[in-house]
């Protein structure tokens, strides 16, 4: 199918597809959940629409910066959301699809990246990052709306 490196993740949150969505497109919500466990973010930048610059500071509990930079590319409300991912590092296109289902809204990340032996190393890494990623999203949904 592609000659790139998947890493596909999905959960089923409690919440509606609109509340989803929105938990990433309003920023003021987003910087609360964003990331693994422990990350603290600011977000200086956020021009959620083609072709936006989206910027991100991530810090870890060991106080260390991570500034990334991405730019979105296509944005269908609440069905889709794809972006690359361009700095600091990692390298890779993110694809999020938000369907509904009978118990809440299904939320698929699809990161697409180049098969170089480090991404294939960060492979695992990243895959459990992402479901931190998720833990901390349905906490945050649950706290928006008292029911995720």
């Amino acid at each position: 199918m592609s000659d790139k490196l998947e890493i596909l993740n999905t959960r089923l949150f409690a919440a509606s597809r609109q509340a989803v969505f929105d938990a990433f497109a309003e920023p003021d919500q987003l910087k609360h959940w964003w990331g693994p466990h422990g990350f603290t973010n600011t977000v200086p930048e956020f021009d959620f629409r083609p072709g936006g610059k989206w910027r991100i500071v991530m810090t870890a509990s060991n106080g260390t910066d991570f500034d990334n930079h991405a730019t979105f590319e296509e944005i269908v409300e609440p069905e889709r959301i794809s972006y690359v991912h361009h700095l600091p590092m990692h390298v890779f296109t993110m694809t999020m699809t938000f369907d509904e289902e009978a118990d809440g809204t299904r939320l698929t990340w699809r990161m697409l990246f180049e098969p170089t032996e480090e991404n294939l190393q960060l492979e695992k890494f990243l895959a459990a990052a992402n479901e931190q990623n998720f833990d901390r999203l349905e906490d945050h949904l649950q706290n928006q709306t008292g029911k995720a």
